[in-house]
């Protein structure tokens, strides 16, 4: 088996062009020693994402087939819909960030052994946040966090990390909760990254990676509408 070459990143400006990455594995295009804010917000404004496992190098990915959520178009169920309504629940925005990328973290996932979310990975995803650059959604039973997801804002974009959910339909309240605030505060589209059954379910698809290219160049050249820091109500649909 012939060895992988992959470009070493430094500094920012030595991420390759995304048409450099490999065909196998699909979408690896580089990796680095370290990870920092710097790279990190320089990689997404390329289209790139970190993914490695702790004890690796840092590796970054941009695969040929791009998932993406339009939030006009999430599917939401009767049942999902009825949750919402509940007023047992309700939810927040950017109150809980460091809860919610620990949990989503440690949670336990099917087929999946450790985490991919590492203590450098929570520390530099901790400091965009205090930037105002990443961004949580928090789903609350009462006064208990029992589901959100966090990500990266870049204009138009809400570049989606993980999400986590410790009740029936938790994430998906999450989920339905970010569409409603991108709608209103000018987020065109979400970034998903990797296709699985659960997104493709609940609305999203999968485009080339030179179409998301394109989209991310004219998504992040707008600005929107700021984000706030508290509760939001969900609106009935």
């Amino acid at each position: 088996m012939s060895e992988l070459l992959l470009n070493l990143v430094e500094n920012p400006d030595d991420f390759p062009n995304v048409s450099k990455a490999c065909q196998a594995p699909d979408g690896l295009l580089a990796f680095s020693t370290k990870l920092s804010e710097a790279l990190v917000i320089e990689a997404y404004q390329r289209g790139i994402f970190p993914w490695y496992e702790d004890g690796s190098p840092v590796l970054w990915w941009c695969p040929s087939q791009r998932c993406v959520l339009w939030p006009s178009h999430l599917k939401i169920r009767r049942s999902l819909r009825k949750r919402l309504r509940n007023s047992k629940y309700h939810f927040t925005v950017n109150c809980a960030f460091e809860d919610v990328i620990r949990w989503c973290a440690e949670i336990p996932r099917k087929g999946q052994n450790g985490t991919w979310i590492t203590e450098d990975m929570r520390k530099v995803y901790i400091s965009l946040h205090r930037s105002a650059i990443a961004h949580s959604i928090e789903v609350w039973e009462n006064d208990v966090l029992i589901g959100g997801l966090y990500g990266i804002r870049i204009g138009g974009m809400f570049c989606g990390e993980s999400m986590f959910s410790r009740r029936p339909d938790a994430s998906k309240m999450a989920l339905a909760v970010l569409c409603q605030l991108s709608l209103n505060t000018g987020v065109s589209v979400i970034d998903c990254q990797l296709p699985t059954e659960h997104l493709m379910s609940l609305g999203a698809v999968t485009i080339p990676r030179s179409e998301f290219i394109e989209l991310l160049k004219r998504e992040r050249q707008k600005s929107g509408i700021e984000w706030p820091c508290g509760p939001i109500k969900w609106q009935a649909q």
